[in-house]
Parts: structure tokens; C-alpha cells; sequence
């Protein structure tokens, strides 16, 4: 009997500066067996937050496919695009139609994924990734405190 693989975790975010502006991504992959991989890097152009976030799930994805996985469990904090993606959103975000189709394909060629949505304190590392894409500190999480209240 043969035991499924267990998935790959993914925590991705992306941070637009001034929104829009300047764009960064964050991902943290964790192998089934444990090991870290992290990824953060500026994007191209300027772009708002929702961009942000699908260019990071993009390059995940792209560096997820690289490493070999097969299936994954993606974590995001972005309602939006969590919905967008699984089709459940009201209205779809026009300008950025082209870039969620390509997402939605990427998805497609991998045995499973699942996306969820997270609370934005539960994706810390990955904030703290895109961030720095762009030049800037983590947020404290006394800040993170604050926007939540």
C-alpha cells in the first residue's frame, strides 16, 4: 500500500509601498520533510496590494515546481485574492484578470493545491519577507495589534 506524499506548506504575501507603488514578494515553502526555503525579491514595475500578492503566490508557485512538490497547502492573507481565486469573489478585478488566470493555471498543473485564507498574524514571516523586498522593517507586532482593533 502506497502512502499519499504529504503536501508542501506555502506562506506567501506581497507589500505594495505606497499602495500602489513599488512592489515586493514573500514566500515561505516547507517541504514534507521539514526544510525551509524562503523567497524575497522586488517585482518589476509598480502595482497595488491584490498584484502584489498574486505576483508572490505566482513566484511560490513557480519556486514550489522547481523544487519537485507535487501537491501543496498555500496560506494567504488576502481575502480578495483567496475568493478571486476560487471563484467565489462578486465582482473580478479586471486589470488584473490576465494575472489570475496565469495563477489559476499554474495551480492547475499541480496534482493538488489548496489555498486558504489566514489571519495577517499568522503570516508574519512572510510579510516580514515581502517587506523587505522593498527596503522595509517588519511590522511590530504591537502595530499589527492596532490594525486588527
Amino acid at each position: 500500500m502506497q502512502l499519499e506524499a504529504a503536501p508542501w506548506s506555502i506562506y506567501c504575501d506581497g507589500s505594495a509601498v505606497p499602495n500602489p507603488g513599488r512592489m515586493g514578494l514573500g514566500a515561505v515553502l516547507m517541504a514534507p520533510d521539514g526544510t525551509r526555503h524562503t523567497l524575497s525579491s522586488p517585482a518589476e514595475g509598480r502595482g497595488c496590494n491584490n498584484e502584489a500578492e498574486l505576483r508572490a503566490l505566482m513566484a511560490a508557485l513557480q519556486e514550489a515546481r522547481q523544487r519537485g512538490a507535487t501537491e501543496l497547502l498555500i496560506h494567504c492573507d488576502n481575502s480578495v485574492v483567496v475568493e478571486q481565486l476560487a471563484g467565489t469573489a462578486l465582482e473580478p478585478f479586471l486589470r488584473l484578470a490576465p494575472l489570475f488566470g496565469d495563477v489559476r493555471a499554474m495551480l492547475r498543473s499541480f496534482t493538488a493545491a489548496r489555498l486558504v485564507w489566514i489571519p495577517r498574524h499568522r503570516n508574519r514571516e512572510a510579510d516580514a519577507l515581502a517587506r523587505a523586498a522593498v527596503g522595509l522593517q517588519p511590522k511590530s507586532p504591537a502595530a499589527a495589534r492596532k490594525r486588527r482593533a
